[in-house]
């Protein structure tokens, strides 16, 4: 699963491959708690890194899954 979380005042986004076990319902809880309390939300990605952010600093966040990945050509869907 994958994590793009935009930035205030940023052009850019970050993002974070999670394990694909990862437990959506679970990650999407510890972003609205920690949205909720101002708190700095940690992530695990799939290599074991760990990434925080000020909650305070988080436009958007958005949830993607492999599958989902952006293709480039042309072709049938």
């Amino acid at each position: 699963m994958d994590i793009r979380i935009g930035i205030v005042q940023s052009m850019k986004e970050l993002e974070v491959e999670l394990p694909e076990d990862a437990n959506r319902e679970q990650i999407m809880k510890e972003v609205e708690a920690a949205l909720a309390s101002d708190h700095i939300l940690w992530l695990t990605d799939r290599k074991g890194r760990r990434v925080g952010v000020p909650a305070s600093r988080i436009s958007y966040v958005e949830f993607a899954t492999s599958a989902s990945e952006r293709v480039v050509g042309f072709g049938n869907a």
